[in-house]
C-alpha cells in the first residue's frame, strides 16, 4: 500500500467490498452493512454510508454509484496515438486537449507515439473530422485505434485487508443481474426521455444519503420505484456495468499505469485475449487494429501495480500467460507506461444520450408520468 493514503482496516474492508456492486433497494445502506457484518465486520449502515461519505470527500473515492458503459448509450469512442516532439509538446497537447470531443489525453513512453487519447462522439461519422482537424492543427498525423472486441472491463483495485475477494449481494438485491437481456427490439435500445435524464442525472454519482434512489427520483420528478428498477434493467442490459464505489485508484497507490500491448497472431487472438482478461490485475483488454509500419500490435492489456517492482511483477504474468499460445519474441510485445495525465475530463453523456433518445412521441409506456409529489 502507497503511503499516498491511509486508510483504516474498516475503510479497506469497504473500498475492497462495494467496488463489485451495491443494492439497488430504497434504503441500500441497510443491507450493505448487513452483508458486511455476515462477513466480520460490523458496522451500522449509518456507519457505512459517514465512513464511504468520508473518503469522498478525502479524494480516496472518485465517485460513490454507477460505471456506465458509455458504448451501449449511444455514440462512440475510440483510441488515438500521435507524437508531440519535445519542442512542441505543450502546444500540440494543448491543441488537442482544446477540442471537446477528448475525454482522456495521456502521455506514455514510446521512442514516437507518446500521446495517446480517446475521442468521445455522438455520432462515430465525426470522428475522421476531428481526427482531420487535429492533423491539421498539429502538423502530426494520427493512429485511429478503435475498439474490434472487448475481453474485460474491470478497472477494481482490492487493497490489502478484509473483503479483498469482494461481497456477494446477490442474496440481499432483488434487483440482481442475472445477466445480459438485451431486447431484439432496435428502438427499444434508444433511450426515452425519461430513461436519458436519469443518466444523466447520475453519470456523476449517487447522493450520499439514507436513500439515494429517491433522491435521484425526486431530481428528476419520477417515482423511485421506477428509479430503482430502471437503474437494475440498466445493470442487467449492460448499460450501467455496476453500481458501487469508484476508487480514485492514484489516492490508493495504484500508481504504475501500464498498456501492455501484443503482436498477436490472428489465428490465436481469440484464445489469447480471454486468458489475458482473466488475470486478476488486468483491468481492461481489447483487441485493436493494426497500423502497417507505424504499429504492430492488435491486443492492449491494462495493469496497474503499487510500486514499479509489483507492475514488472504483473507484466511478466501477462507475458507467460501470451506465451502460451505462441512463441513471443521481443519485438512481439511492449509496455507503454503513463507519464502525465494531460487531460482527464471523463466521457460526457449529455450528447451521446441526447442522439441516441427516441422522442415523446415514440416513447410509448416506457417513459413514467412524472410524480405527483410536490
Amino acid at each position: 500500500m502507497s503511503a499516498d493514503v491511509s486508510l483504516s482496516t474498516r475503510e479497506r474492508a469497504i473500498v475492497n467490498a462495494f467496488q463489485g456492486g451495491f443494492p439497488v433497494v430504497a434504503e441500500p445502506f441497510e443491507p450493505a452493512a448487513a452483508a458486511m457484518a455476515d462477513r466480520g465486520v460490523e458496522l451500522t449502515a449509518d456507519e457505512l454510508l459517514e465512513t464511504i461519505r468520508d473518503l469522498d470527500e478525502r479524494g480516496v473515492l472518485s465517485r460513490f454509484g454507477p460505471l456506465i458503459n458509455a458504448q451501449e448509450i449511444g455514440g462512440a469512442a475510440t483510441l488515438v496515438a500521435t507524437s508531440a516532439p519535445s519542442d512542441r509538446f505543450d502546444e500540440i497537447v494543448e491543441r488537442i486537449n482544446a477540442h471537446p470531443e477528448v475525454a482522456h489525453n495521456y502521455e506514455r513512453e514510446h521512442p514516437h507515439l507518446n500521446v495517446w487519447f480517446v475521442l468521445s462522439v455522438a455520432d462515430e461519422s465525426r470522428i475522421p473530422a476531428v481526427l482531420e482537424a487535429i492533423e491539421a492543427e498539429t502538423g502530426q498525423p494520427t493512429y485511429n485505434l478503435p475498439k474490434l472486441r472487448e475481453f474485460h472491463v474491470e478497472a477494481t483495485f482490492p487493497l490489502d485487508g478484509p473483503l479483498a475477494d469482494g461481497i456477494d449481494l446477490s442474496d440481499r438485491n432483488p434487483s440482481g443481474d442475472p445477466g445480459r437481456t438485451r431486447s431484439d427490439d432496435p428502438e427499444r435500445e434508444r433511450l426515452t426521455p425519461a430513461e436519458r435524464d436519469l443518466l444523466l442525472e447520475i453519470q456523476d454519482g449517487l447522493p450520499l444519503s439514507p436513500t439515494p434512489y429517491a433522491d435521484v427520483a425526486t431530481a428528476i420528478d419520477r417515482e423511485p420505484a421506477w428509479v430503482r428498477e430502471t437503474i437494475a434493467r440498466f445493470v442487467r442490459d449492460g448499460k450501467i456495468r455496476r453500481i458501487g464505489v469508484v476508487p480514485n485508484h492514484y489516492a490508493l497507490g495504484y500508481t504504475e499505469n501500464g498498456m501492455t500491448v501484443w503482436d498477436v497472431p490472428d489465428d490465436v487472438i481469440a484464445g489469447v485475449g480471454p486468458a489475458v482478461a482473466s488475470l486478476p490485475f488486468v483491468t481492461h483488454c481489447y483487441e485493436r487494429p493494426r497500423h502497417d509500419g507505424v504499429w504492430p500490435y492488435n491486443l492492449f492489456a491494462m495493469t496497474h501495480g503499487r510500486t514499479p517492482e509489483e507492475s514488472d511483477r504483473r507484466v511478466e504474468r501477462v507475458r507467460e500467460t501470451v506465451s502460451e499460445y505462441w512463441d513471443v519474441a521481443d519485438d512481439d510485445w511492449d509496455t507503454l507506461f503513463s507519464t502525465q495525465i494531460l487531460k482527464k475530463t471523463g466521457i460526457r453523456l449529455d450528447e451521446r444520450a441526447a442522439a441516441n433518445t427516441a422522442d415523446d412521441r415514440s416513447a410509448g409506456d416506457a417513459s413514467p408520468e412524472p410524480s405527483d409529489r410536490r
